[in-house]
């Protein structure tokens, strides 16, 4: 509620300054035309001993130009103010999210070796507590593997291994492997080719590419997950379509998911863990393979589809 009363109180303040402004150039408008109307009037009546000086048409322009210059000034400042904001909103999100996703491991390992020192556990009991250890330690890493991956993908530090593979080939390879990973079931998942090709990519990087569409569609399903994979080849390009029977992406949020830090919040599924990289990071990765990635949806309920568009290549990418 705070932030909307910031935007709009900023919004009453930039309309009032430029009411002001328009004030200002209209009143600096008038004082010109009626002095040079009276002087038009009575400047030949009046005694010759008296001078009187025609209006400068100079000073009127150049405060006419002083005066849009402060209220293009104006402008700037009040986009360059929402920008700000916008970037302030995104940030305070992202440390509410990152904070929430440091917070839940930590304190589910902090209880199982408080659990472990105070009590007598059975020694099966303590194989279980230390294997969800091990799991939360690992969400802590690949969290913050995440956050320096985002960092060097930005500035172009990271390392990159790009190799010629079959497009189906390796995209069906790759689909398989994050299946196994996320442990779905085996009719979740279907693929389909309809042209192959050959297509240079970094491997690891699009295996996270993967990874992060299946998370993204498991966290965003309700019902039994449908994921289907399919690839298609023109002249000049290839289209993998990544299509899953989720909740589906509002045409406001469409524009908004690559962004970074920025998440989807849905009244049916409140409890979505995330940072609002994991779009982002995958957006920066195909932009890296030379590429771009759409998202189509019908709306709520009716699925999401991913496009990612890749250049056929003829002659592999050094990275």
């Amino acid at each position: 509620m705070r932030k909307r009363y910031s935007l709009a109180y900023n919004l009453a303040i930039f309309i009032l300054a430029q009411i002001v402004w328009l004030a200002l150039l209209g009143l600096w408008i008038y004082w010109y035309v009626s002095n040079y109307l009276i002087f038009e009037q009575v400047g030949e009546k009046v005694s010759p001993q008296i001078v009187i000086d025609t209006p400068d048409v100079f000073p009127f322009v150049g405060g006419i130009v002083l005066l849009v210059g402060l209220s293009f000034s104006m402008v700037l400042i009040f986009r360059n103010l929402n920008v700000q904001i916008r970037l302030t909103r995104l940030y305070d999100n992202f440390i509410a999210n990152i904070t929430h996703e440091l917070k839940s491991p930590l304190s589910s390992i902090q209880l199982y070796l408080e659990t472990l020192n105070t009590r007598n556990v059975s020694a099966e009991k303590q194989k279980e507590f230390i294997s969800q250890m091990i799991k939360d330690t690992a969400r802590l890493q690949k969290l913050i593997s995440t956050i320096l991956e985002i960092s060097a993908l930005e500035s172009r530090k990271n390392k990159v291994n790009f190799e010629v593979y079959d497009s189906c080939e390796i995209l069906n390879r790759l689909l398989k492997e994050s299946a196994e990973q996320f442990r779905l079931k085996e009719n979740t998942i279907g693929f389909k080719c309809l042209s192959s090709t050959k297509i240079s990519i970094d491997i690891n990087a699009f295996k996270m590419v993967i990874d992060n569409l299946i998370d993204n569609s498991i966290k965003y399903s309700t019902g039994e997950l449908k994921i289907n994979l399919i690839v298609k080849t023109s002249i000049n390009k290839v289209e993998i379509h990544f299509s899953d029977n989720g909740v589906g992406i509002s045409p406001e949020e469409q524009k908004n998911i690559f962004h970074k830090f920025y998440r989807i919040y849905d009244e049916d599924i409140p409890n979505v863990k995330g940072t609002g990289l994991g779009l982002y990071w995958v957006k920066e990765i195909i932009k890296n393979h030379r590429g771009k990635i759409s998202v189509k949806s019908e709306g709520k309920g009716k699925g999401t589809t991913f496009i990612i568009e890749l250049p056929v290549v003829k002659k592999p990418i050094k990275g």
